[in-house]
């Protein structure tokens, strides 16, 4: 059993809208029955279990009638979405009172988890649920996310969730059974039951399709998701929900090994996904960021984007993004600053100067 009880006392398990939804648009009643007798046989073993489940818009594009299921605009998706989840919940808060457990409803959007206070509120909801014994059931709030302002799929959520959650591991229950070499429908294709390192040679494997045509995600969004899981200290696998009770069965998977653990903020730092500008530093400065230092002025070479003092934004190396961080300036201070030395700050600003462009109190390595 992947993520025993006995070892992981908190999980979250995502489900993609292929696995809950048939082609007609139907719920697959009876293996979502199955899901539910898994997680109350986990609950009663001393496990608690928190869900994302997609499945609305699927849902929802089927009661409206509307083509692409309901992903032809954003317009219809957000349509969709708000008839589709009123009856994903009903699915849901009939298949665990059956068990019986009580389902809770949580619907996110990327700012309630990219925003530091709303990610602590989200964190203390899911955190009493799961005390008190409730399945929370999570879903982005598709109704009123823009295409500027979302996860886009359930996976990156799922690994987000986790964070907030506190939670020992994750399952993305997919329809493949886990990480290939290459494409699995391609020939001498090889499954991969471990990944140690998520290295670049490991995201060259991805492939970005979602095979159903239901979902948002694919092979590369579960990749992404495993980042940010893993980066927190948090194991994440990927398992094929084709089959029944997929959480009581010992079946071919990939399982992402969890880096040490980082600290809660940075931990959030490092998954976050909407980063306001970017600042481009020399090979040196990105050198001392990765011995523990602080993103000093004297080694950023460009800054790129809007942002402003306290915003997210990503610091870059000639060779890709080294760290995430909270800028100590706003964009035009921090562009009057790049390459020169502390002691020159205050005649640049006409103000006393802070200690870093990004300090490493509030900075996170990738």
């Amino acid at each position: 059993m992947l993520f025993a009880p006995a070892t992981c006392p908190r999980l979250v398990v995502k489900i993609g809208s292929a696995l809950l939804v048939a082609p007609d648009g139907a719920v697959r009643r009876a293996w979502l029955a199955g899901i539910a007798a898994d997680v109350a046989a986990r609950a009663a073993a001393g496990q608690q279990v928190a869900i994302v489940s997609s499945g609305a818009i699927a849902l929802g594009a089927r009661r409206l009638h509307l083509a692409k299921g309901g992903r032809g605009s954003l317009e219809d998706a957000q349509a969709a979405a708000a008839v589709g989840q009123i009856a994903l919940a009903q699915a849901w808060t009939e298949v665990l009172a059956a068990q019986p457990l009580t389902a809770a409803q949580m619907l996110l959007t990327l700012d309630d988890l990219e925003d530091r206070r709303r990610y602590l509120n989200a964190a203390a909801t899911l955190d009493r649920l799961l005390s008190l014994g409730a399945v929370p059931v999570i879903n982005e709030n598709d109704s009123v996310a823009t295409a500027e302002i979302r996860f886009g799929d359930n996976d990156r959520l799922a690994a987000r969730v986790a964070q907030a959650a506190g939670a020992s591991g994750v399952i993305l229950l997919s329809d493949v059974d886990g990480l290939y070499d290459r494409n699995p429908a391609l020939p001498g294709a090889t499954h991969l039951a471990l990944v140690d390192r998520l290295d670049a040679a490991v995201l060259a494997m991805a492939d970005a399709g979602s095979a159903s045509g239901m979902g948002s995600g694919g092979m590369i969004s579960k990749l992404q998701a495993a980042r940010i899981a893993t980066a927190a200290g948090i194991p994440l696998a990927i398992a094929s929900g084709r089959i029944d009770r997929p959480l009581a069965t010992d079946a071919p998977h990939t399982l992402f090994a969890a880096e040490r653990a980082a600290p809660a903020r940075k931990a959030w730092l490092a998954g976050g996904l909407t980063a306001r500008g970017a600042i481009r530093i020399d090979p040196g400065a990105a050198d001392a960021l990765r011995q523990g230092g602080s993103l000093l002025a004297a080694g950023a070479t460009a800054v790129d984007g809007g942002f402003a003092r306290g915003d997210l934004v990503t610091i870059e190396a000639p060779d890709g993004i080294v760290a995430r961080g909270l800028a100590e300036y706003d964009v035009a201070d921090a562009a009057r600053l790049l390459g020169r030395r502390s002691d020159e700050h205050a005649a640049l600003l006409g103000y006393a100067p802070r200690a870093a462009l990004v300090h490493r109190n509030h900075l996170a390595l990738l």
